[in-house]
């Protein structure tokens, strides 16, 4: 096979797979109140569920990582295949919370592999410039799975497009079996797209050994921040995971703005080359932490058209979180080499997963108050959403302050790897 033609399929393969991922983000997103109503779950339940998926991605992440170099991106990739159906197919099917517990926790799993798969896949195919960029291509597809997964839901729950007083309705509103069944279409895709390819040989990472690793990740710059992405991911991940819950009743339409979102920062991150460039990776990451603190408390206060202000607001304040981070570990603790990027990719799921199920009791919560205040329908739904996402507020908060310390103490500090910055931008 000529290897131009194998090493697309396989580009071609890993870009369906991360879409597969984007979609059991978003649809899974979109579902959620209708799982609630279906098994008659607590938001707290809905939580645990939801961590399952934030579990599972670092759990297999950080296994993945860690066999690559022995195993070969085949065979992780095989098991990722295996989880992401078993998963789909067992959610649809779901009889009750366990089930649900036990199907998420595999499709996590499933999108983790992906990550540990294809990450090194992508690097072990090509090299340079080429390289960074193909990383950069296959990376918008996460955000871009999470727009078209969001659009897709939103058709086949409204079965057609209603926003605000304006419908174009032709079909009846499809049930959520079958929207588990539309992520089985990319998930088949890029089994198809691997099927009898031959997979590059995994290059040994002969730079430092996996002792110099760890002793690296013990550094004060890794744990610092280790602790600024625990806060980091839940700031990205948390108000849109609960966007049907939080948003509907805000006056607008919950899928549409995380579409909008994904919408952005998939745009944002292929132009992320020059704004890191500009702004360094400190002050890109205090800069997002301000915009993202804005954008929910935005989310917190206002209603209607204005909520789709706060959406922009709040995608350009976290877009550059996830590959600035990573960028920051490759350039700040070099020795730390792609284990530390794995880990703290892994952190950051697994802060995620933990605060899922908080977020749903803040949910319970509060509409418990409310409705002890005597408040009903749409007013109980918009002032229970309003509560939750102040309480998110603390997270970006948070970070203002810390990302504000790491620009003072980097400030002055010489760069390890004077490229890694700007190949970090590209990734």
């Amino acid at each position: 096979m000529n290897e131009n033609v194998n090493k697309t399929a396989l580009f071609y393969g890993s870009c369906f797979a991360l879409i597969t991922t984007g979609f059991t983000y978003s649809i899974r997103a979109g579902i959620l109140p209708q799982l609630g109503e279906t098994f008659a779950l607590s938001a707290e339940q809905l939580g645990f569920i939801n961590l399952m998926w934030f579990l599972g991605f670092p759990i297999s992440m950080v296994i993945g990582g860690l066999v690559y170099h022995t195993v070969g991106p085949k065979i992780i990739m095989n098991v990722a295949f295996l989880a992401h159906t078993l998963g789909i197919i067992l959610t649809i099917y779901a009889g009750g919370y366990v089930t649900l517990l036990i199907s998420t926790l595999l499709i996590g799993l499933g999108t983790g592999c992906t990550e540990a798969a294809c990450n090194p896949m992508i690097a072990d195919m090509y090299s340079g410039v080429k390289m960074n960029k193909m990383l950069n291509r296959f990376h918008m597809w996460f955000p871009g799975g999470i727009l078209l997964g969001s659009l897709i839901s939103k058709f086949m729950t409204d079965g057609g497009i209603v926003i605000g007083n304006f419908e174009w309705v032709f079909l009846p509103s499809l049930s959520w079996e079958a929207q588990m069944w539309v992520i089985m279409i990319p998930t088949i895709t890029y089994a198809v797209l691997f099927f009898g390819k031959t997979f590059p040989k995994a290059k040994v990472e002969g730079a430092t050994s996996l002792s110099e690793n760890f002793k690296a990740m013990l550094s004060p710059v890794y744990l610092f921040l280790i602790a600024c992405m625990a806060l980091t991911a839940i700031t990205e991940f948390g108000p849109g995971q609960w966007v049907g819950l939080i948003l509907g009743s805000s006056g607008a339409d919950p899928m549409i703005i995380l579409a909008l979102t994904a919408g952005l920062v998939t745009v944002g991150r292929f132009f992320a080359g020059p704004v890191v460039a500009s702004l360094g990776q400190t002050g890109v990451l205090l800069g997002g932490a301000i915009l993202s603190t804005i954008g929910i408390y935005m989310f917190s206060t206002v209603t209607g058209a204005l909520v789709y202000v706060a959406a922009v607001i709040f995608a350009f304040g976290y877009c550059y979180f996830w590959p600035v981070m990573v960028g920051a570990v490759a350039q700040r603790v070099p020795l730390s080499s792609a284990l530390g990027m794995s880990i703290i990719g892994a952190v950051g799921m697994f802060s995620t997963s933990i605060f899922q199920p908080i977020i749903g009791g803040w949910i319970d919560g509060s509409r418990a108050e409310n409705i002890a205040e005597g408040l009903s329908g749409t007013a109980l739904e918009l002032s229970t959403g309003q509560d939750t996402l102040e309480k998110m507020i603390a997270f970006p908060a948070i970070l203002i302050v810390l990302f504000a310390i790491f620009f003072f103490w980097q400030k002055n500090t010489k760069k390890a790897v004077p490229e890694s910055e700007k190949v970090a931008a590209e990734y």
